[in-house]
């Protein structure tokens, strides 16, 4: 079985303690990495510098860290970041993220036995406060044919949790400047007939934020649905019907109030 690349960026704003966790959860996955890149997407502060330090004394030759002069935004550090990945497979984890113990091996070994897959995500928990509470959880299609449809219309990949090949990702043309940047890269990726599969148990507990419901909010936002939708229609990916649809749901979803899109992504979209 091959081993893997894990990929983390962090910036200023970061809380030490979440980093602290998140990456000790990738330390004590039951198959270990031996290539953990970590790309510091401009000056930290001295709580992030020291948990850094710390890591670093702890797990030599394996912690690559990457410090930027300033910051250039998430996709710019990850596409740095990747070029610096030892190995084809390579793990995505965000700074303040918990993945569970075997959720590596949980992913390798579907690359081992299903060689035509290029992605692997799976079902995120997402809490407020405790991992030992969930809030929600995402699960998305399992086989390739499924993920690919389900793009159409929503994303198809929970990225905290994805594990991919190197060449996939660069091929696709990397990571992209856009406020939905995981879904663009997605549907290019699937465009290019790389084909994903997502593992129906959890993987990773996900900090959502009590504000997460916000952040899919507005006039902005709701440009960028349409932004993204464009881009799928014009290349063919999806019909104009289609394109129609999900700009006019989406849109409505990003305009209405707080409370009621928290509602209906509880009771729709997500599981509890």
């Amino acid at each position: 079985m091959d081993n893997y690349s894990v990929l983390m960026s962090v910036y200023h704003k970061e809380k030490a303690d979440f980093l602290r966790e998140a990456m000790d959860s990738i330390w004590h996955q039951t198959i270990p990495t031996n290539d953990f890149v970590l790309v510091c997407d401009g000056p930290l502060n001295s709580e992030l510098d020291s948990v850094i330090s710390e890591m670093e004394s702890a797990h030599p030759g394996v912690l690559n860290v990457i410090r930027l002069e300033k910051n250039g935004g998430l996709g710019n550090a990850l596409n740095i970041g990747i070029k610096r990945c030892k190995n084809e497979l390579v793990a995505r984890m965000d700074s303040d993220d918990i993945s569970y113990p075997d959720r590596c091996e949980r992913q390798l070994k579907i690359f081992a036995t299903m060689p035509e897959v290029d992605l692997v995500s799976g079902t995120i928990e997402e809490f407020i406060e405790s991992k030992d509470v969930i809030d929600s959880k995402r699960m998305l299609p399992q086989m390739p044919d499924d993920v690919y449809e389900f793009a159409k219309k929503r994303c198809p990949f929970n990225h905290p949790c994805i594990m991919y090949k190197k060449h996939a990702i660069e091929e696709s043309g990397g990571y992209i400047q856009f406020k939905l940047e995981d879904y663009y890269l997605w549907v290019r990726v699937l465009q290019h007939g790389f084909k994903g599969y997502n593992i129906q148990e959890s993987l990773l507990w996900m900090r959502a934020g009590a504000d997460m419901y916000k952040r899919r909010a507005g006039k902005q936002y709701a440009q960028a649905v349409k932004e993204l939708f464009q881009y799928m229609r014009d290349t063919g990916f999806i019909t104009k019907g289609q394109y129609f649809k999900q700009v006019t749901i989406r849109s409505a979803g990003a305009l209405m109030p707080n409370g009621l899109r928290k509602f209906l992504y509880k009771t729709l979209l997500r599981k509890s």
